[in-house]
């Protein structure tokens, strides 16, 4: 039947092929797959799929470099999540998304529906999800906007994984003026399945029934894909209607009906309806299996009168799931999602003919030919080039950057960068969290490094999400590294040993070459860390365009680290255990100051050299660190990061809320470093470790040529930490340690709330008569 545009719809013009985002380029390269002009529905459907945010067309020729293969890895890149085996018969899926676009519109929502998306893409794997993290990045706390930003993120985000009843286990949050206007909401999942039951979403067999399951399609989130790729502006507010609403009691029908639905037998591929809707789902499973497929859309379950195929195709209302079902068994899978209260509606076939058609009744209003609809989105390598301005600020001589009059008490200095919310505690968010449901939580968050059991077994996945967006911009390749590193070191903190990760690119705006360069660079950096440290990518998220008037964010690769460890007797908490333990620093102190969160916090500066990853070394002192706790040497372990080793020592006195422990610390071995490098620097490839045996843990490091030194000693005293540096001695009281990091971000909460209060108290009172 011949394709023929439906009554109505709008005449295709170049002002509208333009309104959908897709250039004059790309459209004669749609004219000539088609070899006539498309329809309406043609063109929504292509300016979803060519999108930025569904094709990777200024990011896959990127993405191609990447290590994706190793003995362990079961499912890499082009599925829903990524798969690795941890042994036992038994498998690993995790993923990481954004959902940063939606978020800056519509806070509490957008992070939501990021949460729903993503449990999708793990139990569509045939996994069921086991613990969520979220990497956020928000401007300024102390501004009124941010607030309102973060409270509403966070309440999604607690709100939505709460109801579904999946822990929070991890996260960070950056605080940055460099993210105002255009927060960033990553969320990643883990999920836990049986080898023998991974299933892949590749539509195959034909005469296969395609099925519709679990929430009626609405007019919520149209071109929620569309807008993910353009550059935040200030029509954002037009654009609310854009976000989905997310209902995650229907999410947890959806996930029992799905995994319910994988093990039955009555299917062959299950795929989450995310970006583009029910256009990139049954286009990509077509596409992965190399068949054709027909939808008609008047057999859509809808949830509003008189919605069009263009409207059916591309929205992205959640909590819905499209299912290959084996031919003769619709029944079954209806009968299945029936017990879980949800609908199941056929909607279509695969067919032997290569086309993706799709009807309304008997009309065809779209039809491309075999899967050149998925693969005939071009890619683009744009001009790279390093800003001029951020060399400058790479290159600054930070070393000789005055000290404050302040900084002469080096207490003062680090109760400010313990009060940076960056830094600070995360209690207030992570308290709004269910951090413990399903009991497997065994480190939860504001460890190194999040600890799940791996129920039925003595094995657990150690999990971490992490970046340093400021080091990524003076040094993108850098900072890529060091953000591969440190979440490897943090994974290996915790017990586990480094096996693969996800990743989210959160960039600006590709066509700009210095944003490009930075894309290009930052990929390059994370891929030669994947390879030192064996730990491929399964998959991930790139987020572009994230900017605002005032310009693009921090260049912000998001690593999401799965670690797995071997014993439960080998997880490690962060903070000091026991009096009268030594404390050893494995690794080397250094000059560098450069990116750091004390000249961003002290002196208002993002500038310097970001300090050097050495990636072999990197290597060795996780087989070191991992060696001592198999051994049974290591009570705590604690990275060295932001802000540095006194903030480090810090924290591992002060990091359980429950019991205190102070330290006396020697650290005149290094008296030739200027103090505040030896304080405040974040070299990288250093951990704080307690332990009953600190000559068995030396002599580990030293096999493996990796430097470790005893520098003082757990105290029963609670008072303070006693710190011996640079010619002079110094005591940090507990009491306003535990202050500074502890009660900085509800400080500026309770400001806030109090500040709305009497505002709310401040305006006229109308009563009725």
């Amino acid at each position: 039947m011949p394709v023929t545009p439906r009554p109505g719809d709008p005449t295709i013009t170049p002002a509208l092929v333009a309104e959908h985002g897709i250039t004059p380029f790309e459209y004669e390269r749609l004219l000539a797959m088609l070899g006539r002009e498309p329809t309406f529905t043609e063109l929504g459907i292509v300016s979803a799929l060519w999108s930025e945010h569904c094709s990777y067309k200024h990011s896959r020729p990127l993405l191609r470099t990447l290590p994706t293969e190793a003995p362990w890895v079961l499912q890499g890149p082009g599925e829903n999540a990524g798969v690795i085996a941890v042994g036992d018969g038994l498998a690993v899926a995790f993923k990481i998304e954004s959902h940063n676009h939606p978020s800056a519109v519509e806070p509490y929502q957008g992070a939501a529906t990021g949460v729903g998306g993503i449990l999708r893409d793990v139990f569509t794997m045939g996994a069921r999800p086991i613990a969520l993290l979220d990497s956020l990045r928000f401007g300024d706390l102390e501004s009124p906007r941010v607030r309102y930003l973060f409270s509403g993120v966070v309440k999604g985000i607690g709100d939505y994984g709460n109801c579904v009843g999946i822990p929070t286990v991890a996260g960070e949050v950056v605080f940055d003026p460099a993210y105002e206007g255009n927060p960033l909401v990553n969320a990643m999942c883990v999920g836990l399945l049986k080898e023998e039951e991974l299933i892949r979403a590749v539509a195959q067999g034909v005469g296969n029934p395609i099925i519709a399951v679990g929430a009626r399609t609405g007019r919520d989130g149209i071109h929620g894909a569309s807008f993910a790729s353009e550059d935040l502006s200030e029509e954002n507010e037009a654009k609310r209607p854009r976000v989905q609403v997310g209902d995650p009691f229907t999410e947890k029908l959806l996930l029992e009906a799905s995994l319910e639905l994988i093990r039955s037998g009555h299917i062959v591929a299950i795929q989450d309806m995310g970006a583009a809707g029910l256009t990139s789902s049954s286009a990509e499973m077509a596409a992965r299996g190399d068949v054709g497929v027909v939808i008609d859309t008047t057999k859509v379950p809808a949830r509003e009168e008189g919605m069009t195929p263009y409207e059916l195709l591309l929205s992205e209302s959640q909590e819905r799931m499209l299912v290959v079902a084996k031919k003769g068994h619709e029944d079954d899978v209806a009968a299945i999602l029936q017990k879980w209260d949800l609908t199941a509606a056929v909607i279509g076939e695969v067919i032997a003919e290569p086309v993706y058609r799709v009807t309304e009744g008997d009309r065809v209003v779209a039809e491309f030919p075999g899967i050149r609809l998925v693969t005939d989105c071009p890619t683009y390598e744009p001009e790279a080039r390093e800003s001029d301005a951020i060399r400058a600020q790479r290159e600054t001589d930070v070393a000789a950057i005055a000290e404050l009059p302040e900084e002469s008490d080096p207490v003062w200095t680090l109760t400010r960068l313990l009060s940076s919310p960056t830094i600070a505690s995360k209690r207030w968010v992570h308290r709004q969290y269910d951090t413990m449901v399903r009991t497997s939580t065994v480190i939860g968050p504001g460890g190194d490094a999040a600890v799940v059991r791996l129920r039925g077994t003595d094995k657990a996945v150690a999990l971490k999400v992490d970046c340093n967006g400021r080091y990524c911009h003076l040094d993108p390749y850098e900072g890529a590294k060091q953000a591969v590193a440190e979440a490897a070191r943090n994974v290996a903190c915790a017990g586990g040993r480094p096996k693969a990760i996800t990743n989210n690119l959160n960039f600006g705006n590709p066509k700009r070459p210095e944003v490009y360069f930075q894309l290009r660079e930052a990929v390059r950096g994370m891929g030669e860390a994947c390879r030192a440290l064996q730990t491929p990518v399964t998959g991930g998220n790139v987020s572009l365009y994230n900017e605002n008037p005032n310009g693009a964010i921090y260049p912000t690769p998001v690593i999401g680290m799965v670690g797995l460890v071997e014993a439960i007797a080998h997880v490690t908490p962060a903070h000091f255990r026991r009096a009268g333990d030594a404390i050893v620093l494995l690794g080397e102190n250094t000059a560098e100051l450069g990116g750091s969160e004390y000249l961003q916090r002290v002196h208002g500066l993002a500038a310097g050299a970001p300090p050097r990853v050495d990636l072999d070394a990197e290597r060795r002192l996780i087989d070191a660190l991992l060696d001592a706790i198999a051994g049974g040497h290591v009570a705590s372990a604690h990275d060295c990061s932001d802000g540095g080793l006194a903030v480090a020592l810090a924290e591992c006195a002060v990091g359980d809320e429950e019991r205190w422990l102070g330290a006396d610390v020697d650290l005149s071995a290094w008296d030739a470093l200027p103090r505040r490098a030896l304080l405040f620097g974040e070299a990288q490839g250093r951990v704080v470790v307690s332990t009953a045996a600190p000559d068995a843990v030396v002599a580990t490091a030293a096999r493996l040529a990796y430097a470790a030194r005893v520098v003082g000693a757990v105290a029963a005293d609670a008072h303070g930490v006693p710190v011996t540096a640079a010619g002079g001695r110094f005591t940090a009281a507990l009491a306003a340690l535990a202050d500074a990091d502890g009660g900085a971000i509800p400080r500026l909460m309770e400001r806030a709330a109090s500040a709305s209060a009497t505002a709310g108290e401040s305006r006229p009172h109308h009563t009725t008569p």
